[in-house]
């Protein structure tokens, strides 16, 4: 009964947070610090910033993979389950409801370019930001800017995957020195290292079977999984970034249309929770209910492998500091594979006169000097939609 307590106390602190974490994986960090560590004391100072720079470390969402560490101290790998469960739940139902009313309205309104307007300054002001603190170097400068040729000239769905693992190989033996940090203490993790290799082999095995047996099984659900996973596996630096990665596989496959693609991405900044439930929106788009369902366990299970799997080892691999460059290389590429995707296909596909210029400009500038949240700024953005188009 102890247990089932501290599971739902883990589960109902989650799912206040789930329905209030507004701003992105930064503003997630800071409600979680005040939230778990500041409140209720579940660990402490250092621990939770050495599960931070742990989520930063691995692809994946690093808000929920945050979330999920401290639902592993404190209830286990179920405890792990119910955080994350709480904190995606209230995002995932708010998307499927938006998904179905976009589908059985019937109706073209103009408040839905409103939303991809809202795309265009959020995806640049993450672009801005994400470049103050991962381009610190011209050598970082460099592999972004390799890494958004190759995207943009190299049209195919491995493109980005390409440019990720190059720009990691080149910041393994050129960016070694370039995040130092200080030797962290290491945190008790009630998993053991053998726990911890299965689900990392469980990852690696999904990872490169998955798009082996897809074609030959050439099931629709099976491919929705392959597709989601891939996506949810190969993401460096935050949420924003599997925009592209899901533009490949769904829009550029003739899954979904560019239209309704921009839209759901414009509505999930306006709900609370992580980027991730962007998947929610495109499953239930595809294939209804079960596919939103499908969609967004694919989509965050590799993030569960990663972090399950890799907090036993994280003191080894901290104090690495040539994995320590690689990361930094993917965390560079990554700035040129958004600022790609922010060429096309969000700059190409929305903006189509002078007045669409001037009103993201205006949403951009609301963004970055009058700090306005990024959720009012979705309501302005359907209310302009509403008014103007």
């Amino acid at each position: 009964m102890k247990i089932l307590r501290r599971l739902w106390e883990i589960f109902l602190v989650s799912l206040k947070l789930g329905c209030t974490s507004f701003g992105g994986p930064t503003a997630h960090l800071g409600y979680f610090q005040n939230e778990y560590v500041q409140k209720r004391k579940w660990l402490s100072d250092n621990d939770y910033s050495q599960l931070v720079a742990l989520s930063q470390f691995l692809p994946g969402p690093a808000s929920s993979q945050v979330g999920m560490g401290i639902g592993l101290l404190r209830g286990g790998l179920f405890g792990s389950i119910v955080s994350f469960l709480g904190f995606t739940l209230p995002s995932v139902l708010l998307l499927m409801a938006f998904a179905y009313f976009s589908a059985h309205t019937g109706i073209e309104m103009g408040w839905t370019h409103g939303l991809k307007l809202v795309a265009i300054a959020i995806v640049a002001q993450a672009i801005f930001d994400m470049s103050k603190k991962l381009i610190i170097s011209i050598r970082h400068c460099i592999i972004a800017l390799f890494a958004l040729v190759v995207v943009l000239l190299w049209v195919h769905p491995l493109a980005q995957v390409t440019a990720i693992i190059v720009a990691s190989y080149i910041g393994y033996y050129f960016l070694k020195n370039s995040n130092q940090r200080d030797d962290p203490k290491e945190t008790v993790v009630s998993i053991s290292k053998t726990t911890g290799i299965c689900f990392l082999a469980l990852f690696v095995i999904l990872l490169v079977g998955l798009p082996i047996v897809s074609p030959v099984i050439q099931n629709e659900w099976f491919t929705i999984i392959e597709k989601f996973y891939l996506s949810g596996a190969l993401v460096f630096g935050g949420g924003h970034v599997v925009l592209p990665l899901l533009e490949t596989q769904f829009v550029q496959s003739g899954l979904m249309s560019s239209s309704d693609f921009l839209a759901g991405y414009g509505m999930t900044q306006a709900v609370p929770g992580p980027l991730f439930t962007f998947a929610s929106y495109i499953g239930m788009v595809i294939a209804g209910v079960p596919g939103a369902i499908i969609a967004t366990i694919a989509i965050f299970l590799p993030a569960f492998l990663l972090i399950v799997g890799a907090m036993p080892f994280w003191l080894a691999l901290n104090r690495f500091a040539g994995l320590r460059g690689a990361m930094a290389g993917a965390n560079a590429a990554v700035v040129g594979i958004l600022a790609a995707a922010f060429i096309h296909p969000i700059i190409t596909q929305t903006i189509q006169n002078g007045l669409d210029i001037v009103i993201a400009a205006v949403f951009l500038w609301s963004l970055m000097r009058w700090k306005i949240q990024p959720y009012l700024l979705v309501l302005v953005g359907i209310c302009v939609g509403i008014v103007c188009y």
